[in-house]
């Protein structure tokens, strides 16, 4: 048998047409080669935790990275985005409701508008989500994939290919509109009726008092001068840290619920993120949306968040915008038409308590 040495150009190229990319468009560490090098390690190892799936990637494609292009905690990120997106579903262990892992979603689709098709799901064993019988190529950007087919016989193609069809307001479903005050009275309480937490070895929290510019930086240990209600994480023996929330007394922590509380079946990033940005806007620090010009894309703005927000505000935003290459400082951006920037602007003011700021004024 014979051995061809390959240079780790060609290898990062090969690897690319295998994950269904085009070598001449993209790179191997952009987001979309991420994302697509997530969907494949998932077809093998799910069900698998978060962990194990990052981990599997980065041994892949850390040897091809000469630049250190890509880290851990920005696959991690990348990961986050495709369980709300719908491409992975999160869960918990049948005989462990602390622990949760991650497994395929089913093929699918969302209509984004007449011919448009959102596709999520993930096939097992690397299998492709549709074929070239679609007559059409999946256009990949950011961490979403869709196709644009003719809208009179688009499901069909969908429906023979094995995808079902999620109807728009099942996707969208989210949370009623409270006040901030109410949302954080509500997980208090929760920590009123919790027991004591005794020691939790490896506590991170979020700072209410950091700048919600840089989601980053907001974590950080536990200090002698922390007393209050925080977002935060705990480490366990197997897979990722559990979300939670803790009630601290001059740095001890006093009283811990783990996440989620109102559905088990619910992400718990996605309450941990809701009540952070009921707290910061509680506090008067309102995370924020920003709404500035769209380079080359006359009758669209781009819109920056710097932090996470759940699920069901990431699916809106799918169905709106498309996943644009983030500004300097943003976790994600996205390019959206002007028509829909007054509805996104509401939902998330009403939703999460955001600042808008459009650049030259407040939206």
């Amino acid at each position: 048998m014979n051995i061809t040495p390959v240079s780790g150009r060609d290898a990062a190229e090969h690897a690319l047409r295998a994950l269904g990319l085009d070598e001449t468009a993209t790179d191997l560490f952009s987001t979309e080669a991420i994302c697509a090098s997530l969907r494949r390690a998932a077809s093998f190892l799910c069900p698998a935790t978060p962990r194990r799936l990052v981990e599997a990637v980065l041994e892949a494609i850390k040897p091809l990275d000469d630049s250190s292009l890509v880290t851990r905690s920005q696959i991690a990120e990348q990961l986050d985005l495709l369980v709300s997106l719908g491409d992975l579903v999160e869960l918990p262990r049948q005989q462990d409701r602390g622990s949760r892992l991650l497994y395929l979603a089913p093929p699918s689709y969302v209509v984004k508008a007449p011919g448009q098709y959102l596709l999520l799901g993930v096939r097992p064993n690397a299998a492709p989500l549709v074929d070239e019988s679609m007559g059409a190529e999946v256009l990949y950007e950011g961490h979403t994939r869709s196709i644009e087919l003719d809208p009179e016989v688009g499901p069909v193609h969908m429906r023979a290919a094995g995808l079902h069809e999620i109807r728009r307001e099942h996707w969208l479903k989210h949370p009623s509109a409270d006040p901030a005050a109410a949302v954080v009275v509500a997980m208090r309480q929760r920590l009123d009726q919790a027991a004591e937490s005794g020691d939790v070895s490896g506590l991170t929290i979020i700072d209410p008092g950091t700048s919600v510019h840089y989601y980053r930086g907001r974590w950080r240990s536990p200090a002698d001068s922390d007393s209050g209600d925080f977002v935060a994480r705990r480490p366990q023996a197997y897979g990722a840290d559990l979300w939670c929330l803790v009630r601290i007394e001059h740095g001890v922590p006093r009283a811990l619920v783990d996440l989620p509380v109102d559905s088990s079946d619910a992400p718990a990033c996605d309450e941990a993120w809701r009540f952070q940005a009921a707290l910061d806007a509680v506090i008067g620090n309102p995370q924020v949306m920003q709404v500035r010009p769209a380079t080359g894309a006359p009758g669209s703005r781009t819109m920056d968040l710097f932090g996470p927000v759940p699920g069901w505000t990431q699916r809106y935003l799918e169905l709106v915008g498309t996943p644009v290459s983030r500004a300097r400082g943003a976790l994600v951006s996205y390019r959206v038409p002007i028509s829909v920037i007054g509805k996104m602007s509401a939902f998330v003011t009403d939703m999460l308590w955001m600042h808008v700021r459009e650049e030259g004024g407040v939206a």
